[in-house]
């Protein structure tokens, strides 16, 4: 099984396909090529090709049972996300999160819920932060 070497960058077909594999793996290429059948229109040559190049890439692993190959996921949906965001983090936003964030707030209009939602992130990620500050002044305190 191989393993991509760093986080996937995903094309939008390989996409479409990890999207199909994620709800119904184990999976065969055909059960991928009817999912997608009409949003896409491949052919099962198609899907098979990126299936099997996606296997290269370590996206997806493929094992043989009978005479049929099964695919399964290599990558979970939040490495796939989390590639996804640091790709455009560092191409798009030159690795600048805060503007990164403002673009995506004003890209449309998000409910209360939401907004508690966010804010309650930050809250906890103010409190790691804070957590973490006095470790690094006892290690400090060590050198001394």
């Amino acid at each position: 099984m191989k393993s991509p070497r760093q986080p996937p960058e995903l094309t939008e077909a390989e996409w479409a396909i990890i999207k199909a594999v994620w709800k119904r793996e184990p999976c065969a290429a055909p059960d991928i090529q009817e999912e997608l059948a009409g949003q896409k229109g491949w052919a099962y040559s198609t899907v098979r090709t990126l299936m099997d190049r996606m296997v290269r890439k370590g996206y997806l692993v493929s094992e043989k049972i009978r005479h049929m190959d099964l695919y399964r996921s290599a990558v979970t949906p939040k490495q796939a996300q989390k590639a996804e965001l640091l790709y455009a983090l560092k191409h798009a936003f030159d690795n600048a999160l805060t503007p990164m964030v403002q673009r995506l707030l004003e890209t449309r209009e998000l409910s209360p819920t939401e907004l508690e939602e966010l804010e309650t992130l930050i809250r906890e990620r103010r409190k790691q932060a804070a957590a973490k500050k006095p470790e690094r002044r006892q290690d400090h305190e060590h050198l001394d």
